[in-house]
């Protein structure tokens, strides 16, 4: 066995680099590294994560050229996608000299004519292996790609099936030893048990592993060194190793996140490294041979040499063809923006506020069509309240707020009329009694005597979910959330006067609703109705961190009611009366059915408003579902209705709703800029006026949180779609659930990320176009370049070319920030 390094270490020294130098660079690479990790959350608070978070400090084009370079990763959609748009005529000449104006490169031929001769010649360009090569992928290549003996494949599946095993939130019943909260201590304890790694052929893997040292720094700077990693190499060998493991490693990204959100210190990324590393380094000292050593100083001679340029491979080409393609679809876009209605003037007769979901456009389209006389509005689904919630029964809540913040204020819930301790108490008993069936179900004696005297007993329940048949659930205790401060198991729960003025004040002047107000003002969040669905907290509101927002719209209308805070608002210029009643609702947005909450509370003199608002929103549901209906397979008819709602309790069905697909614009501005236009579900929909922005305060808070998740949202649809291998979640048919975390396609392999194929593509064509998203502002481009001035990570987002940013004039005039100033958009009046 050798265990010596293949290539002399001292040449970083003699070439310039002391130890210490050495060293500095190895904790740079190291934070670097787990740093371009995205988080994961897990499956029970699943949102939309820019899949490419860690690299936004560098433009989009830099970052397709180090993934191509550092991992094969590609970031594109292939050449014959681009070059089928250059037939169809759907990429033009202006589109071609736009994208060549902006993307200038080696390589690229510097006008259409000559970039279509180009391509008229030439077929896809494959993409080049990574510069820096694994341990696993050398010995891969030594086994001329036979998937049976891939060392990448087994090392993935062994490090993912531990990782199931420590991190496991209650699905084993069968749990593994406690081990503390040190990652890689607990895994070099167990692997001195496990014996598959030398039954498949892994040398001496439990005594490589027994002598790493035990701090995780140390065994990452002991590993490199046995290596003989070039410095150069570090940071693009640690990145590798990292992506190998991409799912687990996002993971424990996101409980790093979240940590830092709380304020601790949390080293579980780099103990993962550690693990990842010292798993390569068995595989290296377990072979001998001189095949493998010649070749892996040849890999490690390739890594020394210096990255090329981007149009290694033809990557600059398909740069500039994506720019081109995108140019294309947005100056479309742009276009029908142009010329766009003023809403109605004077007091509507309801105001309605929906989250800025694309899946809501289509929704007050809707509503604004069957009541003209109607308002709607566009806000962040968590109404500005970030909570956490803690239900009837609970200790601890859910954070109803995005993924960016963390919960300011806890709500408690409370049992509306009858004996509210006796309810709690049956609550806790029927979840006692639910843990204890699921229990027995699955333990592994009882499952079989399970399955042999009780299967027949979920009969009924198997022919409902065939048949989409709906069950009856018993009816919940009439709830409500407590808003008064008090103590909930000696945690302060609730809001003081003060407290809640300024909430209300902000949530008014966030949406740019300051009066006058109608006789009617619903609040309505929403959330996703599917059934076996893992990822169906992805449907949810990523507003309300992939849960359901009746909650926070349940809280803000129960503010907005108090009269004791209206008061308040009066005093400041809001004129809230009790001629107004703010009321709540859910959108359901898989059957585009709107309930309303709290019915009871509305006064006697607003029955009648209330009743003609039923009506309208049931024909604003029937308008909405009819207008989805062809994108799923339905026919717009009167039977579209029943199958959309079939859909939605069918257990076996893989496209219950389209979610966020298609999503391609944010818009803030007053409704009367979009009002009237067909936007097809593709914009999240802010309503923003700059004339009641002071300070610009509104306006800065929507650049740093709306508008940075919408940016989320999008490139994990982008991600998804683009390269769903390594940035999505490959075919739901084919998921299995892990730990109650995640999923993994088959029965091994890593934790799968982003979206399922079946969310973006119906089987014959995308359904999401993979295009960045275009951000349209309207209001003074001084004030929207103070804001990219003042927040690095928006200015980065822009700058990058990760967004492209806009400015809408008071003519209806629409500019572009490029290159640090700004251009009249194509396609724009």
């Amino acid at each position: 066995m050798s265990a010596a390094p293949v290539l002399d270490l001292a040449a970083d020294s003699r070439c310039g680099a002391s130890v210490a130098d050495r060293q500095t660079a190895l904790d740079a690479a190291i934070e670097r590294a787990c740093g371009t990790i995205a988080p994961l959350w897990p499956l029970q608070d699943f949102v939309a994560v820019n899949p490419f978070l860690g690299f936004t400090g560098q433009s989009f084009a830099a970052t397709c050229a180090t993934l191509q370079r550092v991992a094969g990763i590609g970031m594109l959609m292939p050449r014959g996608f681009y070059r089928q748009a250059l037939d169809r005529g759907e990429i033009g000449d202006a589109d071609l000299a736009a994208a060549i104006a902006s993307l200038p490169a080696h390589g690229v031929p510097d006008n259409p004519g000559a970039l279509r001769r180009l391509l008229a010649t030439e077929g896809d360009v494959p993409s080049l292996p990574p510069r820096v090569a694994t341990v696993a992928e050398v010995l891969d290549r030594l086994a001329q790609g036979d998937r049976r003996a891939s060392r990448t494949a087994f090392m993935v599946d062994e490090i993912a099936r531990w990782c199931a095993a420590h991190f496991d939130a209650g699905q084993a019943v069968w749990q593994p030893p406690p081990a503390g909260d040190d990652l890689y201590a607990a895994w070099r304890t167990a692997m001195r048990h496990d014996l598959n790694p030398e039954a498949m052929g892994v040398r001496g893997f439990r005594r490589t592993v027994a002598s790493m040292p035990v701090d995780p720094r140390a065994a990452i700077a002991e590993v490199v060194d046995r290596l003989g990693i070039p410095t150069v190499a570090l940071r693009d060998y640690l990145v590798r190793a990292l992506l190998d493991i991409g799912g687990w490693a996002g993971f424990v990204r996101q409980r790093v996140w979240t940590a830092a959100l709380d304020g601790r210190e949390d080293s579980s990324m780099v103990e993962l490294l550690a693990i990842r590393l010292v798993w390569g380094y068995a595989l290296f000292a377990s072979r001998d041979d001189e095949a493998f050593a010649a070749a892996w100083r040849e890999a490690m001679q390739v890594a020394t040499r210096p990255a090329g340029p981007v149009g290694d491979g033809g990557l600059a080409v398909d740069l500039v063809l994506h720019e081109a393609w995108e140019h294309a679809r947005r100056r479309r876009l742009l276009a029908r923006l142009r010329n766009s209605p003023a809403g109605a003037a004077g007091t509507p007769a309801l105001q309605a506020a929906f989250c800025i979901d694309v899946r809501s456009e289509v929704y007050r389209r809707a509503l604004e069509t069957v009541m003209p006389e109607a308002e709607t509005l566009g806000f962040a689904g968590f109404f500005g309240v970030p909570l956490e919630y803690v239900r009837l029964g609970e200790i601890r809540g859910t954070s109803q707020c995005p993924v960016l913040l963390r919960p300011s204020v806890t709500i408690a819930e409370g049992a509306v009329g009858g004996d509210e301790g006796s309810l709690v108490e049956g609550l806790r008993l029927r979840r006692r009694l639910g843990r204890a069936w699921i229990a027995f179900r699955s333990s592994a004696v009882a499952c079989f005597a399970y399955v042999e005297t009780a299967g027949l007993l979920a009969a009924g329940t198997l022919l409902r979910g065939a048949l989409a048949a709906p069950a009856k659930a018993p009816p919940a205790p009439a709830t409500a959330p407590r808003l008064e401060p008090c103590e909930h198991h000696g945690r302060r729960t609730g809001l003081d006067g003060a407290q809640r003025l300024a909430v209300a004040e902000s949530i008014l002047r966030g949406m740019s609703l300051t009066g006058p107000f109608a006789r009617l003002l619903l609040l309505c969040g929403h959330a996703g109705n599917v059934v076996n669905n893992p990822h169906a907290a992805g449907l949810d509101c990523g507003a309300c961190g992939g849960h359901g927002g009746e909650v926070n719209a349940r809280v803000a209308a129960t503010l907005l009611n108090d009269p004791e805070v209206r008061a308040g608002l009066r005093q400041r210029g809001i004129p809230l009366g009790a001629e107004t009643w703010v009321l709540a609702g859910l959108h359901d947005t898989t059957t585009d059915r709107v309930t309303l909450c709290d019915e009871d509370w509305v006064p006697a003199t607003h029955r009648p408003d209330l009743a003609r608002l039923r009506l309208r929103l049931d024909r604003a549901s029937a308008l909405a579902r009819l207008e989805r209906a062809p994108a799923l397979g339905i026919g717009r008819d009167e039977e579209a209705h029943g199958a959309i709602g079939r859909r939605a309790r069918d257990w076996a069905q893989v496209r219950p709703e389209w979610g966020l697909a298609g999503n391609a614009l944010f818009i803030a501005a007053p409704r009367s800029r979009t009002r009237g236009v067909d936007l097809a579900g593709r914009a999240f929909l802010h309503s923003y006026d700059w004339r009641l922005d002071d300070a610009f305060t509104v306006l800065e808070l929507i650049m740093t949180a709306p508008m940075v998740v919408a940016s989320w949202i999008n490139l994990q649809y982008y991600g998804s779609t683009v390269n769903n291998a390594v940035f999505g979640s490959g075919n739901k048919v084919l998921h299995n659930v892990v730990g109650r975390l995640g999923v993994i396609e088959g029965n091994a392999g890593d934790l799968r990320s982003g979206l399922p194929w079946q969310s973006l593509h119906d089987g014959r064509r995308l359904v999401h176009e993979p295009l960045r998203l275009s951000v349209l502002i309207e209001a003074p481009e001084a004030a929207i370049e103070a804001v990219l001035a003042k927040h690095a990570a928006v200015r980065d987002l822009v700058v990058n070319r990760w967004v492209h940013l806009h400015a809408i004039g008071d003519d209806g005039s629409i500019r572009r920030y490029a290159g640090g100033r700004w251009e009249a958009a194509a396609g724009a009046a």
